[in-house]
């Protein structure tokens, strides 16, 4: 089971630090540990560090004083590449990975609510986990009006920045229903619950900017491991 296409490292730092701002553990006019510092923590060259940092002063998350360091003045609602995904760590935060189980074209199931034109999909089925621990399996399905073919090897671990990068599908919002079902028949041994099991499951509805559902997708998720969190 390969892991999908990883982000760029700096992306991933990047991430990690405004998920945890999200998640209150990083306050505004928080101080970073210096530069190297920080490289040496993340295992990277001081130049990615540097690229990463770029990156989050772009979202207005950091203030870089020249000769002071880098201080937090993000607030409750950064933006980034996660800002949809409202899975977090019981701690906070914790970086997003997938591993893909399974791509497919499928009709349509008729237990979901209306999505896209046609009546065929992109099944695809993953693994995610939160800074490596596994928190919950997905289904997400894709109408095909938006991609002839999906290609399993070029999948982002974030399907919102693939589609962006590779469809020109801008998802813009999502409506999340809440719910408990037990986890399906496909579930992997993996993860630390067998099928069958009751846990809390999130259907999603995602949007582009003029309001069309483009994509549903079910994700059952470990309440050991992680919390759903919509911060308004």
């Amino acid at each position: 089971m390969p892991q999908t296409a990883p982000l760029p490292t700096y992306l991933r730092i990047a991430e990690a630090v405004s998920r945890d701002i999200a998640a209150g553990r990083l306050r505004a006019g928080d101080r970073l540990p210096p530069e190297r510092e920080m490289a040496q923590a993340q295992g990277v060259a001081v130049g990615t560090l540097r690229r990463a940092l770029a990156e989050l002063e772009a979202r207005g998350l950091l203030e870089r004083r020249h000769g002071s360091g880098n201080y937090i003045r993000g607030g409750d609602h950064p933006t980034g590449i996660y800002a949809l995904f409202r899975l977090e760590l019981l701690t906070g935060g914790g970086l997003p990975t997938a591993t893909v189980l399974s791509v497919s074209r499928a009709p349509k199931p008729a237990d979901l609510p209306a999505f896209g034109t046609g009546q065929q999909a992109h099944r695809i089925r993953r693994l995610r986990s939160l800074s490596g621990r596994p928190a919950s399996v997905e289904e997400i399905w894709l109408c095909a009006s938006f991609a002839q073919r999906m290609d399993r090897s070029a999948l982002s671990e974030s399907l919102y920045h693939h589609y962006r990068q590779h469809l020109d599908l801008h998802i813009t919002r999502a409506e999340d229903r809440i719910g408990q079902e037990p986890l399906p028949d496909w579930t992997p041994a993996s993860f630390p619950h067998p099928a069958g099991t009751p846990m809390p499951q999130v259907l999603r509805l995602s949007q582009t900017g003029d309001g069309k559902v483009a994509e549903i997708s079910r994700n059952w998720f470990d309440p050991g491991v992680a919390r759903y969190v919509a911060r308004l």
